[in-house]
């Protein structure tokens, strides 16, 4: 079964994560393109909309990750691995990565280069409980956003498939994940 969500093979070589969204599905066909550094640039195919665009643009970003770095903030789990006392600048980088993913303006990679998920997260111990504390967070933030259930659906997938793919700590033996 195609179901929508990010395909795995338009990451660069460091990441391998989940890339945009699939055609179909009723939402708009996406076409992948490569621009500087090699990020992936989601752009739209025979002048349709992306999917940025499509669930808003900057504003759904911007409260999507306010919302989340909300819950964030009082995390016993999540807040330890944030270096910086302020969560602005963590947040601020979010927004501008997802909005460039999801064929924004590419404002993040022209501050910061190629994305590197995987290798900006290594010092950083992301198991499970990680994983699952920011998976709870972003879902209460999706589910601030009130989108058309497709949308909503494309960006959760892409959320959980990015959550998996940061996990770089094994838990304990005997502990579930």
């Amino acid at each position: 079964m195609n179901t929508p969500g990010p395909a795995r093979d338009e990451q660069p070589s460091d990441a391998g994560s989940p890339a945009g969204p699939r055609a179909g599905h009723g939402l708009p066909v996406l076409a992948a393109t490569r621009g500087s550094a090699g990020v992936v640039r989601r752009a739209a195919a025979d002048d349709q909309q992306t999917f940025y665009a499509a669930v808003g643009g900057e504003p759904t970003f911007r409260k999507l990750v306010a919302d989340f770095y909300a819950g964030v903030a009082h995390d016993p789990v999540l807040r330890p691995l944030y270096p910086e006392e302020d969560l602005g600048p963590a947040e601020e980088r979010l927004v501008l990565f997802l909005m460039q993913y999801w064929g924004g303006p590419q404002t993040y990679s022209q501050r910061r280069g190629h994305p590197r998920l995987r290798l900006r997260h290594a010092p950083f111990r992301v198991g499970p409980a990680e994983r699952d504390a920011w998976l709870g967070h972003m879902r209460r933030a999706v589910d601030g956003l009130d989108l058309p259930a497709e949308h909503e659906a494309v960006l959760w997938d892409y959320l959980v498939r990015a959550a998996h793919f940061m996990v770089n700590t094994e838990p304990p033996a005997g502990h579930p994940s």
